[in-house]
C-alpha cells in the first residue's frame, strides 16, 4: 500500500497536468497578452464604427420598361435605399398601374412615372394610352382636357393617317432628361383616352411611324 504521504496514482496525474498547463501558460504568457489586448482593441474599434444609414424599401423597376407597360409583380422588385436618396412619391401600390414613362433596372417607381388613376374618371368605357409625340414643342401647346386627333406618318411611304380622332388628353407627363439620354427617345409623350377597340391600332402606329397631333378643341 502507499504511504500516507504518497499521492494515488490519479490524483498524482492530475496534479502533474496541471502543473505542466501552468508551466506552459507562465512561458506563454506575453504572446497570450498582446493577442488579448489585440482582441480587446479590435472590439473596441468594431464598436466605435458608426453604423451604416438607415434604409428604406423602395419599390424599383426589375428591369428596364416601356411607357405604356402595365405593371405585373414581375416588372417591379424592392429596394433598400438610404433614407436620404428615397425620391418624393414613391409608389407602393404600382402593380396594375401604367407606366407613363420609359424606366431602366433598379428606378424607383414614382408618382410621376405612372397614369394616375383618376385620369380616367370623366371617361367611362375609355383606357388611357401613352403616346410619343415626335414634335415635342406641339405637346407643349396643350391642355389636359383638350381634345385632339393622333396622326400616324411612314417616314418610307410618306403616307401619313389618322389613328384616332377627338380623343381627351388626359395627362401630360413632365419631360425628362433621362428619357431621352438612356432610352435613345426623342419628341414627348402624351396621354389620351382611347376606346378598347383602338389601342392596338394606336399602338403599332406609335411603335413603327412617326405620330403628330392635330387640336380638335379644347375644352369649354
Amino acid at each position: 500500500m502507499p504511504s500516507s504521504t504518497e499521492l494515488p496514482p490519479v490524483a498524482d496525474r492530475r496534479t502533474r497536468l496541471r502543473r505542466a498547463v501552468r508551466r506552459t501558460v507562465l512561458a506563454r504568457r506575453r504572446p497570450l497578452a498582446v493577442l488579448c489586448a489585440s482582441v480587446a482593441v479590435l472590439a473596441g474599434v468594431q464598436a466605435a464604427r458608426p453604423s451604416g444609414p438607415p434604409t428604406v424599401a423602395v419599390t424599383v423597376a426589375a428591369h428596364d420598361l416601356d411607357s405604356g407597360t402595365v405593371l405585373t409583380a414581375d416588372d417591379v422588385a424592392v429596394a433598400r435605399l438610404p433614407a436620404g436618396e428615397v425620391p418624393k412619391g414613391v409608389e407602393e401600390g404600382a402593380v396594375g398601374r401604367t407606366l407613363a414613362a420609359p424606366m431602366r433596372q433598379g428606378e424607383p417607381v414614382t408618382d410621376v412615372r405612372l397614369v394616375a388613376p383618376a385620369l380616367l374618371a370623366g371617361y367611362p368605357g375609355r383606357v388611357a394610352v401613352p403616346v410619343r409625340i415626335a414634335d415635342a414643342d406641339s405637346v407643349g401647346l396643350l391642355r389636359v382636357g383638350d381634345r385632339v386627333d393622333l396622326v400616324a406618318a411612314d417616314p418610307r411611304s410618306r403616307r401619313a393617317t389618322y389613328v384616332a380622332v377627338d380623343v381627351p388628353v388626359v395627362s401630360l407627363p413632365e419631360p425628362s432628361d433621362q428619357d431621352a439620354g438612356s432610352a435613345g427617345l426623342t419628341g414627348r409623350l402624351l396621354v389620351v383616352a382611347v376606346l378598347p377597340s383602338d389601342v392596338v391600332d394606336l399602338a403599332a402606329a406609335a411603335a413603327t411611324n412617326l405620330v403628330s397631333v392635330v387640336m380638335s378643341r379644347s375644352p369649354d
